[in-house]
């Protein structure tokens, strides 16, 4: 892990998202990378990760399958208590610049081909971040109160706590197994 001992990392994702981790719905995350992302851009520089889930009021339109619980939600506020309880080892991270090899990967994930075409255009380089993720849930979740500085369009944000030691994998290690052979054999 590529954090202090006395805190982790997040990475920030639409609440949908993390729903359909947690039901072990979605095994990949696609990411083109935000404005402030820094010179380098964005990168799948940390091994494992809690996930910061993100309220967006436009998610309905851009995900295939149910909205989390209670639909669709204003953005945090100042203070307001974020819940975590997803964590993700990210089993490998590469870019794919083949769009027919990503449209292929539709089945392990939930956005829509509008939105992941999108993203994929988006910039100079047609091309979009993948990583593979083992998806866990958190035995003991916890809270951060919301601060400004996790705003923005940004990845990677750092957590005031320490990394979790208890948690349960969502899925099983064969059906986990069963998804890499399949999205493996699409990007081979």
């Amino acid at each position: 892990m590529n954090c202090p001992v006395d805190q982790c990392v997040g990475y920030k994702e639409w609440l949908a998202v993390c729903d359909a981790l947690l039901d072990g719905r979605q095994h990949l995350l696609l990411r083109k990378g935000g404005i402030h992302e820094g010179r380098r851009g964005f990168s799948f520089r940390h091994d494992a990760f809690a996930v910061f889930p993100t309220r967006f009021h436009a998610q309905a339109a851009q995900i295939r399958g149910p909205l989390p619980v209670g639909g669709e939600t204003d953005e945090w506020e100042v203070g307001e208590e974020v819940f975590f309880e997803v964590w993700c080892e990210a089993v490998w991270a590469r870019t794919l610049s083949d769009w027919n090899q990503v449209k292929a990967l539709e089945s392990f994930h939930i956005w829509t081909e509008d939105l992941v075409r999108e993203r994929f255009d988006c910039g100079d380089v047609q091309q979009i971040h993948c990583a593979l993720v083992r998806v866990y849930r958190l035995a003991e979740p916890f809270t951060v109160p919301y601060a400004k500085g996790y705003g923005g369009c940004r990845t990677w944000v750092n957590l005031p706590v320490p990394p979790p030691e208890l948690m349960e994998p969502v899925v099983e290690d064969s059906a986990f197994e069963a998804a890499r052979t399949a999205i493996e054999t699409i990007l081979s």
